[in-house]
């Protein structure tokens, strides 16, 4: 009788002195900052050339593809220099890494091997903060749920709250944000765009970069199906996956692709494109899976373009891009600009994807320079 009554007595004061709950007792939002735990990060394998800035890996809380709370991890950076305002924060979208969490950019960063740490380090040059997720199931718990846009643009701006979140990263709420990526982060990028005034309208994003962007991931896995990167479209099949239990991948494959499929749920891309390059969609499977109506649906609403775009963003592609093609991106381009979007897009002089990055990027950068100033952008639709 005395817990019973005890029990009430608790609840009216919950309902009368909400201040009074114990902070615990709130219900977790996304952004929040699980674990933060200060790290070292390094340009160069074996530990070498530390980068110099503060930095945290994180565990946060986000939201999966399908709306479900979820725990996703990355590396805060800080430059060590002061900064007259709010400081900055970029929320970089890393390109493929692959499949396993040991493939996950904090554990590159590590030890040594990000190579889009020279992005990461230009714009650490100009005084903003970086947060690079790590992505749904990439150095967390679970299968990586990769090309899955809305995942994956949750993971980018819950990594910018989670920023502002840190305690001792001195990093203020509502000042200046931006977004970068390339590849897949480039569809992370579009995709944050297009779904930031619905899903984190606190955040002031200011311009968003998107480079090589596969928004049609349909026509990038006929593009790759028989080639060298067919490992890619086969990692994408396993994402979506991951994201959308209902597609039942397993049930559609041949004791082959399954084997394969399954070995490949652990590789980073290096692994994934030598073990299944020349490999066909066709011969994997039982069915024409791309074409069954539960894939196609999936497929259709990982499109991007169907939205305009929130800010200004910047786009761009090589011409000799030869796993994402260039009208890809330039469909995407006049999707967005039928739309009202303000788009800035380029085209740079690269033979290949991986150049198209290296080419693309700093000018991805001074345009964001020009975002985070305030200053106009005008596009060139």
């Amino acid at each position: 009788m005395r817990l019973r009554v005890r029990a009430t007595v608790l609840a009216i004061v919950a309902l009368v002195f909400p201040l009074l709950v114990p902070s615990g007792a709130q219900a977790a939002a996304p952004g929040d900052v699980v674990e933060a735990t200060p790290t070292t990060v390094y340009l160069a394998p074996g530990r070498l050339l530390e980068v110099p800035a503060r930095a945290w890996h994180l565990r946060y809380r986000s939201t999966s593809a399908v709306g479900g709370p979820t725990v996703v991890s990355g590396t805060l950076l800080v430059p060590k220099s002061g900064y007259l305002g709010k400081r900055p924060i970029v929320g970089y979208a890393v390109g493929t890494h692959g499949l396993g969490d040991q493939c996950a950019p904090s554990a590159a960063m590590a030890n040594g091997t990000e190579l889009e740490l020279a992005f990461v380090s230009l714009m650490l040059l100009k005084g903003w903060a970086v947060a690079v997720t790590d992505y749904e199931g990439l150095g967390t718990p679970g299968d990586h749920t990769y090309m899955a846009g809305k995942s994956q643009a949750h993971a980018v701006l819950d990594s910018i709250r989670a920023a502002t979140r840190v305690p001792g990263a001195g990093l203020a709420a509502g000042g200046p944000v931006v977004v970068m990526g390339y590849s897949q982060g480039g569809a992370s990028a579009g995709w944050a765009a297009q779904l930031q005034p619905s899903y984190a309208p606190e955040l002031r994003l200011r311009g968003v970069a998107a480079g090589g962007v596969p928004a049609d991931l349909k026509k990038v896995a006929e593009n790759v199906d028989g080639g060298g990167d067919f490992g890619l479209a086969a990692a994408a099949g396993l994402g979506f996956d991951a994201a959308y239990p209902e597609l039942r991948l397993a049930d559609h494959l041949t004791p082959e692709g399954a084997a394969l499929f399954a070995d490949a749920r652990d590789d980073c891309v290096d692994e994934l494109r030598d073990k299944l390059a020349g490999r066909t969609l066709a011969e994997l499977t039982t069915q024409d899976v791309m074409n069954r109506p539960d894939w196609t649906a999936r497929l259709q609403e990982n499109r991007l373009g169907a939205t305009r775009p929130s800010v200004p963003v910047f786009v761009w592609h090589g011409t000799g891009d030869e796993i994402i093609p260039i009208g890809v991106s330039r469909t995407l381009r006049s999707e967005w600009c039928a739309k009202g979007g303000t788009v800035t897009w380029t085209s740079v002089p690269a033979p290949s994807h991986v150049l198209g990055a290296v080419e693309g990027g700093p000018l991805a950068i001074a345009w964001l320079a020009g975002r985070v100033l305030g200053l106009p952008a005008f596009g060139n639709c």
